[in-house]
């Protein structure tokens, strides 16, 4: 038959812990001997080096060029750039409980031009800037209230008050600045084969034919006096720092890179004090060491710098024209990617350029965030705002702060006809258009590109499954290739994804609310009915399909009543075990009561699907307790422990908490506790890292990892570890799906993609009426978007050919408008493949402590899916526009033809 294919997958996840270590080092304490030998103490440093293992076979280009992305991109960061600048939004201004005055900054905009509005507000705290997307209705505006709300900030010693001064975007764009510079400034450093200290290492006059060679690689040569664009700390009009150096840009970034050999020389400095004072305070320095790699290797410990955080060694074999790359980090530097390839050779020099600007700036970017420049940023932050607050004072009771109070809502359009007011958004907007074109002669306006690569394919870009299903899926999980769909309207359908009909399993007597389908243990897991009537069924998978292939007829409720699990009458929820090598167990809640249910003989894989006995696997099931909890679960997972005996734990999520429940003796731990008026539990992600089991809990507009480690006996020690992390989404999830090494959540109208390591964002697919259906192996979803308008390009890379006087910058891409006027919503099912997301170098799945069976990832699809996502790009202006531009500053700017250029230009 020809609906289905033998694949077995299991759930989607990640282990951390190995690949963490493998591609991201570890960090271990590095020492050293100066020339003199005398033993120096270099500090902690982690160490990436992709793998030890010279034995091991290597084919070029194995590794995925698609983990090469820019992380936190500046469109993403920087939004009131984007979005607030120069356009009519509201900004208020208040103090918090603890009287440190605050900043909320509000618009109504479009989300990417696809026709669905939604409000973006930033809040703006000493400890960083804080953004959300609301969705907008057109019958209910938007209180500021909600808004700080939704951000946890319920408590005021001052209520919010409304800024209408337009010179407060200003101030807040130096705010938003604070986040880190747009452009780079990277120390390169030539060393010989053998040189040992810094002081030999800066005192290189010339390179060599493969440092120059590298140089070439890395960007173009310029001539430094008369120098327009990004200069990185060197002077452009006296020649003190050099006569050339080496400039590029990539994505939207200028880099300048200062280079030792080209950077002044004096005899009589043995230091090289010129060439240190700049690359010295390179947060991040490229170390070119010649020689083969059994030459003595370089070591931080050499190089006298307390700015310096990340080191990028890099070696240039000329026997077989490749690069290789090794990376240090300071400790406290979290980790950032793209992890290095095993082993980190790279024989395609444009792909190694790639891989190796995007280190370096995602390297910047990380080590922003540890203490030393975490905390300066902070004292910035606070001294400005501070600053800011104390200028507004003396106005708090005239009319500047007094229009709108904290009880009041946002209007979607201005309220008021009166000339003044009309007035004021005419100058607020002005004002805000002539910094925004002031930012961009300066340079300093956020223009990265979103991807990396010449027209390839990204890992999350979807492809049409299922065009216009007229149903809308309850819920849905795979089935070899197809997909096992549940509707309110017509039952349980199977969908090949192909040109035949969908074909109907059950009618729509059995009301599926919720369904696993476990291929290697030949099973597949329903919820059905709700409230009082609600069972969970089991069915055996081989029993349905012959019956689909001898065409018998679409089973209904009655002819399911011998496959129902009586005790799990009125469950409303249901979880099993992500990873059930050894034993499967199914926890069903029922109100505040769990049920614990485990297989009595569980098939592995490999094993016949078809066993003796009855059609249903009923009898296979044995219920071991019951447990009783204060409250009905909201979200449910299983966690195995790392023995298996005693040990394994279910993470309920209800109220304001997540607990942790022994399945053994039914005592319950507080995981972590939520401090905010409402919460939307997400979900609970079992993952494990270093043999030890780890939580990550989604709620709200946050996703926090909480390591449940060590175990001592059947208690878990839940405290705070150095493991731990959070970060939040920019929308409200409303599902979430780990894929190592991405994280991905599902909102109403957007897929946004981060990193499991670090939870840095990396991408955001603008994705009208998303619903997610099933996620446990390949992830399908539906949206409204037509198949027809999906691009085969993602992206265009054109830095490589950018000329260094004229940079180039890309806008977001655009995603086809959903529905033109007059059509009719319909809905389509699109797939992303598995193997596309997980990757070749990637355990997959993810096995808990108690599995030793690896599984390997199947080879990807031989048709190359289509993306789901187009992207549209508009050229950044170029230095002539911009001259013609500023001189038609003076005339009036909110005219049409002056908004139509601005928009299609900036």
């Amino acid at each position: 038959d020809p609906i289905f294919y033998c694949r077995s997958f299991s759930d989607l996840g990640c282990r951390r812990g190995d690949f963490s270590r493998k591609h991201y080092g570890s960090v271990e304490l590095l020492i050293s001997s100066d020339a003199d030998g005398a033993i120096q103490r270099a500090g902690r440093f982690r160490v990436e080096n992709g793998s030890l293992d010279e034995t091991s076979d290597y084919t070029p280009g194995t590794w995925r060029r698609t983990d090469v992305h820019l992380e936190n991109p500046e469109y993403h960061t920087r939004w009131f750039f984007k979005y607030f600048l120069g356009k009519v939004h509201q900004n208020y201004v208040g103090t918090d409980a603890e009287k440190n005055p605050f900043y909320l900054s509000v618009v109504l905009s479009d989300q990417n031009n696809q026709r669905v509005p939604q409000y973006r507000a930033i809040l703006w705290r000493k400890t960083g800037t804080l953004k959300i997307s609301l969705p907008y209705s057109p019958t209910k505006t938007l209180s500021v209230k909600s808004i700080l709300s939704a951000m946890n900030m319920d408590r005021f010693e001052k209520g919010p008050r409304e800024i209408l001064n337009p010179e407060i975007q200003k101030d807040l764009l130096v705010l938003e600045e604070q986040e880190g510079s747009v452009n780079f400034k990277f120390g390169v450093l030539f060393a010989r084969d053998g040189q040992l200290t810094d002081d030999e290492m800066f005192s290189n006059e010339m390179g060599s034919e493969s440092f120059d060679k590298f140089l070439n690689l890395l960007g173009d040569t310029v001539t430094l006096q008369g120098w327009a664009g990004y200069r990185g700390g060197l002077d452009t009009k006296n020649d003190t720092t050099g006569i050339k150096s080496i400039y590029t840009v990539y994505q939207g970034h200028e880099l300048m890179f200062h280079v030792s050999t080209m950077l002044p020389y004096s005899k009589e400095n043995k230091q090289q004090v010129e060439r240190k004072r700049h690359i010295g305070n390179d947060i991040v320095t490229i170390v070119f060491q010649e020689g083969d790699d059994a030459s003595s290797s370089f070591k931080p410990s050499m190089i006298r710098s307390h700015f310096t955080h990340i080191f990028a060694l890099v070696r240039y074999n000329s026997q077989n024209d490749s690069y290789r790359l090794k990376i240090f980090s300071e400790e406290s530097v979290p980790l950032f990617g793209p992890p290095l390839p095993s082993p980190p050779v790279f024989t395609d020099h444009h792909e190694f350029r790639d891989f190796l600007l995007v280190k370096l700036i995602n390297g910047e970017k990380a080590t922003l965030e540890t203490p030393t420049f975490a905390q300066k940023r902070q004292r910035t932050l606070d001294m400005l705002i501070r600053s800011l607050y104390q200028d507004l004072m003396p106005d708090l009771h005239k009319n500047m702060l007094n229009r709108r109070s904290f009880s009041d809502v946002l209007p979607e359009s201005p309220k008021s006809a009166r000339k003044k007011e009309e007035a004021r958004q005419a100058e607020f907007v002005r004002i805000g258009q002539a910094l925004k074109l002031k930012t961009i002669v300066r340079g300093d306006a956020p223009t990265s590109l979103v991807t990396t690569g010449l027209c390839r394919k990204e890992p999350w870009e979807s492809q049409p499954f299922c065009s216009t299903f007229p149903y809308e899926i309850v819920c849905a999980d795979s089935w070899g290739q197809s997909l096992l769909a549940a509707t309110d309207a017509a039952g349980v359908m199977l969908l090949d994804g192909k040109t035949l009909p969908p074909v109907q399993v059950f009618d729509r007597t059995m009301v599926v609310k919720q369904m696993h389908v476990l291929e290697p243990q030949d099973l597949l897991i329903t919820r059905a009915d709700k409230g009082k009537d609600a069972r969970l069924y089991v069915f055996r998978l081989s029993t349905m399909k012959r019956g689909l292939e001898e065409r018998q007829l679409v089973r209904s409720k009655c002819d399911s009543r011998e496959n129902k699990l009586e005790k799990t009458k009125g469950c409303h929820l249901y979880s099993i075990n992500t990873h059930h090598g050894s034993e499967l167990r199914i926890v069903a809640a029922i109100r505040n009561k769990l049920l614990l249910i485990t297989r009595k003989h569980p098939r592995f894989e490999g094993f016949s699907a078809v066993a003796p006995g009855a059609e249903s696997p009923v009898e296979e099931f044995q219920y071991i307790r019951e447990i009783c909890l204060c409250d009905p679960p909201v979200v449910m997972a299983l966690v195995d422990g790392p023995t298996g005996e005693n040990d394994n734990m279910i993470c309920v999520a209800y109220k304001h908490q997540f607990d942790l429940i022994n399945e053994s003796t039914g005592d319950a731990y507080r995981l972590h506790h939520v401090d905010a008026n409402r919460v939307n539990f997400v979900a609970a992600i079992d993952v494990y890292e270093d043999g030890e089991a780890g939580l990550l809990l989604c709620y709200n507009y946050v996703c926090y990892y909480k390591k449940v480690c060590p175990f001592n006996g059947s208690t878990p020690m839940i405290q705070s570890n150095t493991s731990d992390f959070h970060f939040s989404w920019n929308q409200m999830p409303n599902a979430i799906v780990c894929a190592f090494p991405y994280i991905l959540a599902f909102t109403t109208d957007s897929i946004e993609i981060r990193l499991v390591v670090n939870g840095n964002l990396v991408y955001t697919a603008v994705v009208p009426e998303l619903q997610l259906t099933s996620s446990r192996s390949d992830i399908y979803f539906v949206s409204s978007a037509p198949v027809s308008s999906a691009s085969n390009c993602s992206s265009r890379d054109t830095s490589s050919q950018s000329s260094p006087q004229t940079p180039t910058g890309y806008e977001m891409p655009v995603f086809p408008s959903p529905l033109g006027d007059g059509e009719a919503a319909c809905k389509h099912i699109f797939k992303i493949p598995l193997c596309n997301l997980v990757g070749r170098s990637i355990e997959r799945p993810l096995k808990s402590p108690l599995v030793n069976k690896v599984l390997t990832t199947p080879a990807p699809a031989m048709v190359p899916p289509t993306p789901l996502i187009s992207a549209t790009h508009s050229l950044s202006l170029s230095r002539m526009e911009i001259k013609e531009i500023a001189s038609r500053t003076r005339k009036e700017l909110l005219g049409n033809e002056w908004k139509t250029f601005l928009n299609s230009k900036i």
